[in-house]
């Protein structure tokens, strides 16, 4: 049986269209209530993380450190999370040696022994920095990647400009970034180092899995029927490569899901967002890449 992808090919984007503004939505709202159109870890903000491991016995609830960290170091709290191994993970504003010996003061006075298992600060102006070269990352490997799908198409029939294939991958890898970042801001999930380097891995998934479609295009044009259209090649090869992007992307899915289930907290920020990104991606690489490429090449045709 052969599906006709081309065929719906505006029932595809119209999916792609909501869940892109519902994303760009959340993050225009979340710019107007909390500053930011994300939430942003530390790594961008600048400030501290402590993990506190208190003595045995004392499980003290969240609003009674609270309240002894504030004592020392008054409105520094930003968030406070208790881990799966009875641990307090605590985010704060910068924190200087001399604040920080303050808060160990307060916090054993107020509550009893500790031992501090992580201290890590950041200034704004290095947080600042990193953000700016996470985005500067990800405009170099755009323009990697177009540049490299237009020289591995170099061969394609003269018909079919090769750069329209580097194109059309850049923007089924906009849609997966984006899409990303939208479920990112409507459920408020913190970004990170973490999360950058999951929309790399993102790219090089998404685009690994749109090659292979655009690879069985270059091949059946140079079968073309006469009265074959550019959209009846591009739903051949959709068709030919179908099981083999679902299956790949189910085979990376399912062990992805486990870790997130059952893995450690610290990387949870990053499984969650290849999760999320390899099922966009999957969609891209099927209902956007090649009909923004059908779409553009009949264009070119019709003029």
């Amino acid at each position: 049986m052969q599906y006709k992808f081309i065929k719906y090919t505006k029932v595809w984007f119209i999916v792609s269209s909501i869940a892109i503004l519902i994303g760009i939505g959340a993050m225009i709202n979340n710019k107007m209530t909390i500053g930011s159109s994300l939430v942003y870890g530390i790594d961008f903000t600048g400030g501290s993380i402590m993990e506190f491991e208190f003595a045995e016995g004392l499980t003290p609830a969240t609003d009674e450190l609270f309240a002894a960290i504030d004592k020392a170091y008054p409105q520094s709290v930003s968030q406070m999370t208790i881990t799966d191994l009875n641990t307090y993970i605590v985010q704060s504003k910068d924190m200087s040696e001399e604040q920080l010996q303050a808060v160990h003061e307060s916090v054993t006075a107020a509550i009893g022994e500790y031992e501090l298992l992580r201290f890590n600060t950041i200034g704004p102006k290095i947080g600042e920095t990193l953000k700016k070269k996470a985005v500067i990352a990800l405009g170099i490997a755009l323009i990697a990647i177009v540049l490299y799908i237009a020289y591995a198409f170099r061969k394609v029939p003269k018909k079919v400009s090769p750069w329209r294939f580097g194109f059309a991958a850049i923007v089924a890898l906009a849609h997966d970034i984006i899409i990303t970042l939208g479920v990112f801001a409507i459920f408020g999930f913190e970004v990170n180092v973490f999360f950058i380097t999951a929309l790399l891995t993102i790219m090089g998934f998404s685009v690994h899995d749109t090659i292979v479609v655009f690879d069985r295009i270059r091949e059946n044009l140079k079968k073309q029927g006469r009265d074959d259209t550019f959209g009846d090649v591009a739903d051949i090869s959709l068709n030919q490569t179908l099981t083999r992007s679902i299956n790949t992307s189910l085979s990376t899915l399912f062990p992805l899901v486990a870790l997130y289930v059952w893995g450690a907290e610290a990387i949870q920020i990053f499984i969650l967002a290849l999760i999320i990104g390899i099922f966009a991606g999957t969609y891209s690489s099927i209902f956007i890449a090649s009909p923004v490429l059908t779409i553009w090449q009949e264009r070119r045709r019709l003029r």
